[in-house]
């Protein structure tokens, strides 16, 4: 959401850092890293991305790190759908919770877990390297709510 973010770190977060972001996410081996894409005829409309937690705000619970839906998509059952395949993968990988942070002022994301019943638990700022944000920390401490939604 761009208003959330100053217009420098959006200039920082041009195409071309997502490119080296995304080819090192997808190169690097973490354990437990899951990376999903969403196509609709042939086009990326959404990728999740979840793993090991990141911060100790997280817990024990696996990290939804990334959850992005083109906004010509949204509202069409996409993001519920990654976030259950994310939250199925976490499962298999021993989680029985997942939780994760968004943006404060994302109130759309906010409103989007909060239906899925999401719970606030936490508030943190991540360190960044390029936004230091504050952000809300959501979860789900029965991984099988958000499965079977």
């Amino acid at each position: 959401m761009r208003e959330l973010a100053s217009p420098s770190v959006i200039a920082a977060l041009n195409e071309e850092h997502r490119l080296r972001y995304w080819t090192k996410k997808l190169s690097e081996a973490e354990p437990h890293q899951l990376v999903l894409m969403a196509e609709v005829k042939g086009e990326v409309v959404g990728i999740g991305a979840i793993g090991q937690p990141s911060d100790p705000v997280f817990g024990s619970r696996a990290e939804i790190k990334n959850l992005y839906i083109l906004s010509s998509f949204q509202r069409q059952g996409i993001g519920r759908r990654l976030l259950k395949d994310l939250a199925i993968h976490a499962k298999t990988m021993g989680y029985g919770a997942v939780a994760l942070s968004v943006v404060k002022g994302n109130e759309p994301a906010c409103r989007f877990y909060e239906a899925l019943r999401a719970r606030k638990i936490a508030e943190f700022r991540d360190p960044g390297p390029i936004w230091r944000s504050d952000n809300i920390v959501y979860a789900w401490d029965d991984i099988d709510q958000l499965i079977e939604q």
